[in-house]
């Protein structure tokens, strides 16, 4: 991997304006939507030992996931968060330049994953079990650590050219 330059060509370092024109993502925003994806899958795995119809929160997930990656007025969790806990004060934004092509994109893979999850539930419950808490464990890596999967998984099929550059 290359080193951004500035227009003099030396190395960019920490500070220095980026040329970098993209639109502002509220990280905040994506960590709600994280955190909500945890949280459900958490409360469908533990809850469903004691009350196995619990279960349908996969893949109602894997719908709103799915749907709101290409209609985020249907995003449920970031509703939450623009509707709810932003006006209230209760989650501050953190905006920063970014694209949301990419988040948009692990969504709607997550989405994929829960929905294949779903399949697995009746017939094999531990395999559908077992890739709910994988997108589970990748949206709380993502929300401790900010490293995003999917986010890397976007990047390099664009740079591949299996995904056009936005």
């Amino acid at each position: 991997m290359s080193t951004p330059t500035s227009d003099k060509g030396s190395p960019r370092t920490l500070g220095e304006a980026s040329d970098f024109v993209g639109t502002v993502v509220d990280h905040s925003a994506l960590k709600v939507n994280q955190t909500g994806i945890v949280a459900t899958v958490l409360v469908a795995f533990a809850g469903s030992a004691l009350y196995q119809p619990l279960l349908v929160l996969i893949p109602l997930l894997a719908i709103v996931l799915v749907l709101g990656t290409f209609a985020p007025r249907l995003a449920l969790f970031k509703q939450l968060y623009f509707k709810v806990l932003k006006p209230r004060g209760i989650v501050k934004p953190r905006p920063v330049q970014d694209r949301p092509e990419p988040h948009n994109f692990a969504q709607g893979l997550g989405g994929v994953f829960l929905a294949v999850a779903s399949i697995f539930l009746i017939p094999l419950p531990v395999i559908g079990l077992a890739l709910s808490l994988l997108v589970a464990v990748l949206a709380f890596v993502n929300l401790a650590f900010g490293y995003c999967l999917g986010c890397q998984i976007f990047f390099q099929l664009e740079r591949r050219g299996v995904l056009k550059p936005s």
